[in-house]
């Protein structure tokens, strides 16, 4: 897993960049503050060996994640042997899982750091930065106790770039950064951590019904199918969720039931090696979004012994199209015409 680590003066804007650069990569943020400002509300003051045990547990758990990499921000005092020490333990992490560490220098004059100090940006994430009497004299009298910014050639790192944000946007900082390193953009993973599967119950099943009336319903009113899961009972459901190796999910997003996948053995003669995806919808509002393809990798890891897979679907909805063979499903050849506007089409993957 990569590391960026953002280094500078106070306000120089390390943290507003990193949320910017964590719009365009696959790393998440992590600034100084997010340890800092919980330590002293529960506290009542900085306390440097609890905010410190805390960030080992965040980088720890974290490299078990997903992700790409982290963007970390740091106020490093050049001067100081500790600073150095640290960092290249933090670094050391990383590095030992395979990663790259990238170290980015931001600086700019002081009179717009300590404008930059008054934004609501700042403000609304930095609590100990509210009172801008204080605040200001503190950063004013770090950067005289310590050396913030480091000297010509001393950052002897491989990949290291230093920028001077004065006149520059974040967004433009960012950009700059991810192109001089040429870092990974977004990927699915933010997505895939913020969607689970649940099984549907029981007393449940009303529910599912309902959602699953409304996903399909502007289907049947522009094919006008027979067979549509939007004519379904509840009962033809419940029969359904009943049948042995066949199983219901809701499929969750932020808490939110977004939708519903139903997988598992079509018919008796399948072993369980064998697994057939249908009904699967994503409730009107939240479709377009990528929470089908979500659900679907969450179900080939739920049931890793599965070796083939199969579904079918409308062969004149090509997004539809699209989401499987993004899955890796291939055409098989079938084709079932069931009226002069509607063709089911099947699709098969094998892992």
């Amino acid at each position: 897993m990569d590391l960026i680590v953002l280094i500078g003066s106070g306000a120089v804007g390390k943290m507003t960049v990193g949320q910017e650069l964590m719009k365009i990569t696959d790393y998440r943020l992590f600034h100084n503050h997010m340890m800092i400002e919980p330590v002293i509300e529960i506290f009542g003051r900085f306390d440097g060996a609890v905010i410190k045990k805390l960030r080992e547990d965040i980088f720890d758990a974290f490299l078990k994640t997903a992700y790409g990499g982290m963007i970390f921000t740091y106020m490093w005092a050049f001067d100081m042997q500790s600073d150095w020490d640290y960092i290249k333990s933090v670094a050391d992490k990383f590095e030992a899982t395979g990663g790259t560490v990238y170290y980015v220098e931001l600086v700019a004059d002081r009179e717009v750091r300590i404008e930059r100090n008054k934004t609501e940006n700042r403000l609304r994430n930095k609590a100990s930065k509210r009172d801008i009497v204080v605040s200001e004299d503190r950063m004013l009298r770090e950067e005289t106790k310590y050396r913030l910014v480091s000297n010509e050639g001393e950052i002897p790192f491989k990949n290291y770039m230093r920028i001077d944000n004065t006149n520059l946007e974040p967004e433009e900082v960012a950009l700059m950064i991810k192109e001089h390193f040429g870092l990974p953009g977004p990927s699915v993973t933010e997505l895939l951590n913020r969607v689970k599967l649940e099984i549907v119950r029981d007393d449940e099943i009303e529910q599912l019904h309902q959602m699953q009336v409304e996903s399909f319903m502007p289907l049947y009113e522009k094919y006008g199918d027979a067979g549509s899961p939007a004519l379904e009972t509840v009962e033809t459901i419940r029969i359904r969720a009943s049948q042995p190796n066949r199983y219901y999910f809701f499929i969750v997003k932020d808490g939110a039931r977004v939708g519903a996948i139903n997988i598992g053995n079509r018919c008796s003669a399948e072993d369980d090696t064998v697994f057939f995806i249908g009904p699967l919808f994503v409730l009107p509002r939240y479709q377009n979004r990528g929470l089908g393809y979500a659900a679907i990798q969450k179900a080939f890891a739920m049931f890793p012994g599965v070796k083939v897979w199969r579904l079918d679907t409308i062969l004149q909805e090509p997004g539809n199209c699209h989401l499987y063979e993004k899955c890796g499903f291939v055409r098989t050849g079938e084709e079932s015409v069931v009226n002069d506007r509607m063709t089911l089409i099947d699709y098969e993957l094998k892992r």
